[in-house]
């Protein structure tokens, strides 16, 4: 695999699962008379301190009486669920609500040794899709249907994981252009703010989207990093570039590094490539004393081993 394709392959990798939960949710029919029930398990994240909870939606048309299944997972605090820890660890029936401005998700079932399973069952809130369409999200569209599946589970989406109309309001004042229902999910799942939204457009990368928030949030590219890459040199480098630096590790002390071993004039291309082939500042200087000229070209072909004498 190529050097561009794996860089690629990593981001696309990232983005796809994290964003996999979003198809998920897709229904080929659902309508507004819909019976939104399901089953759901639980589990304790690693660390005990919250629950993983996964609902499989049972969608059921009042019209032809057919039935798809959906699955979607979260991880909630507690105390969103009106369960305790030790409730959860000792087990036992249990009834708890994850209650939402867009409707409420009620589940019962039992806990055995910090895991769980039962059922559940979605009552949407009808002023929602009302009220999101005023503010210019349109939840019943036909394009947004289209692309989305039928509103009743982006409804439940929205309950899920909690879709609020001051989340909307909240990023339409960032002043970052037409926004949809999707932008609207992908700001729920990435935790991306106006604040957020501000402090990227404040860096200066043009014609930025919700797609680069997203980019963003998952490389944990923010005003710190941008300021720390052009430090680096690398001021006016497109939005993909620091995706590349993130997902490689260059850093402000491995670039110092290799400058200070003998190579200077890097791009982010050249940096990268010092990180895929784990050219270091200690293989530069022994490139170096071997006689290899000190460009990363001739860096890399001597750590795939062209060039290397060969012993008779």
């Amino acid at each position: 695999m190529s050097k561009k394709t794996w860089i690629h392959f990593a981001a696309s990798l990232a983005i796809g699962v994290s964003l996999a939960l979003m198809a998920s949710l897709r229904s080929p029919i659902a309508t507004a008379q819909s019976v939104l029930t399901g089953e759901w398990t639980a589990s304790l994240v690693d660390d005990k301190s919250r629950i993983n909870l996964n609902f499989g939606q049972s969608t059921e048309t009042a019209r032809t009486g057919e039935r798809w299944k959906h699955q979607f997972g979260q991880t909630y605090d507690f105390a969103e669920l009106g369960l305790s820890r030790d409730q959860v660890m000792k087990g036992g029936p249990v009834a708890f609500t994850l209650a939402r401005e867009a409707g409420t998700i009620s589940c019962e079932g039992s806990f055995q040794n910090g895991k769980g399973s039962g059922t559940f069952r979605f009552t949407r809130n009808p002023g929602l899709v009302a009220a999101m369409k005023s503010k210019g999200f349109d939840f019943e569209s036909e394009s947004t249907r289209k692309h989305n599946g039928l509103s009743e589970d982006k409804v439940f989406t929205a309950a899920a994981l909690n879709v609020t109309t001051a989340l909307s309001d909240d990023l339409a004042s960032a002043g970052f252009g037409k926004l949809d229902v999707d932008d609207l999910f992908k700001a729920a799942i990435f935790k991306i703010d106006s604040a957020f939204m501000r402090e990227m457009k404040a860096t200066g990368f043009p014609n930025m989207d919700m797609g680069d928030l997203v980019k963003a949030r998952i490389f944990k590219i923010d005003a710190e990093f941008v300021r720390q890459a052009t430090q680096m040199g690398f001021d006016k480098e497109p939005f993909e570039s620091l995706v590349k630096m993130r997902i490689f590790k260059v850093t402000p002390e491995f670039l110092a590094e290799v400058r200070n071993a003998g190579l200077s004039d890097l791009s982010v291309e050249d940096s990268v490539k010092l990180r895929i082939f784990n050219i270091d500042a200690e293989f530069i200087r022994k490139a170096k004393a071997e006689g290899v000229p000190l460009n990363v070209e001739r860096l890399v072909q001597r750590r795939m081993g062209f060039g290397r004498a060969r012993a008779i």
